[in-house]
């Protein structure tokens, strides 16, 4: 029999064909979309590690640079400490030699520190001649050696003396402990007189100035503050005072001189406004220099 030429069997093929085609095609169409969303996660993946990676290089970047700058500013600072480092008073005195002190470095003294407070007419009150003092120490002397060469006739000159709240003789020191020291070297030299410490460690005012008003005292050691403050409440008059003996030429364990310290070289300054300028001035009381 031959083909039945009415049936387009060309269509048919074709059909079929393109069918199959569709078929096989449409399960790859599926399967596209899933890897390349697999493949953007995977890049989103990578893209955060890159970014926390950057984040890190930056963070490590950053603690650098700041301890790169503390320890910048830190060798800085140190050496504005080593340029701004000034000579000490312990330095200096150190390096030099000890110079005995004279009249004219007290009135230098006196006259630096009442130029900014006071007239030059005041000023002129305050100054002291020659004749105010005593020889001073050459630093060959002892305590009670150089009282002896200045005070040759201290033994009468004690047995004159009744009066209390008074002394003949006031020596000035810087510490507590170098009156003590000083009253030790006055064996020699007192004889019968009687000798008060004048400081402010474990001892009142009130109690000194007790002691002061119960017996005749003729000599007394002690610290500018607190015979300052002795003369500010009257408890210790000038009216007998004869002679002021100032520790000056004494370096502690740190080469000062006692004008060296400021708290008590103030303090000294401001005793000596108590009456005894004026007491050197009218000429009853010499001033030595130890």
């Amino acid at each position: 029999m031959a083909d039945d030429l009415g049936d387009e069997w060309w269509t048919q093929g074709d059909n079929s064909g393109v069918s199959e085609v569709e078929e096989d095609t449409q399960p790859l169409a599926e399967e596209q979309p899933k890897k390349s969303t697999s493949k953007k996660r995977k890049g989103e993946k990578q893209a955060q590690d890159n970014t926390k990676k950057k984040k890190k290089k930056m963070k490590e970047c950053f603690i650098t640079q700041e301890r790169s700058e503390e320890k910048g500013d830190k060798e800085s600072n140190k050496n504005k400490k080593r340029r701004k480092k000034k000579k000490t008073i312990t330095d200096v005195l150190t390096s030099s030699e000890p110079v005995p002190g004279s009249p004219a470095d007290l009135m230098s003294l006196l006259k630096s520190h009442h130029s900014q407070t006071r007239s030059v007419i005041e000023q002129e009150e305050l100054t002291l001649s020659e004749s105010c003092f005593l020889s001073s120490n050459d630093l060959t002397h002892s305590l009670s050696s150089y009282l002896k060469e200045v005070c040759p006739k201290w033994a009468k000159i004690q047995k004159q003396h009744t009066q209390t709240r008074s002394v003949v003789l006031l020596i000035i020191c810087g510490s507590a402990l170098r009156t003590i020291d000083l009253i030790k070297q006055l064996i020699a030299f007192k004889g019968q007189a009687k000798v008060l410490k004048l400081f402010a460690k474990h001892i009142k005012v009130d109690e000194q100035m007790k002691l002061l008003s119960k017996g005749v005292t003729h000599i007394a050691v002690g610290t500018p503050g607190r015979i300052c403050a002795l003369l500010e409440k009257e408890g210790l008059t000038t009216q007998g005072l004869r002679f002021l003996v100032l520790d000056w030429n004494y370096r502690d364990q740190k080469h000062r001189r006692m004008v060296d310290i400021p708290e008590v070289k103030g303090d000294l300054l401001k005793m000596m406004d108590h009456g005894l300028i004026q007491s050197c001035r009218e000429g009853t009381v010499k001033i030595g220099l130890f």
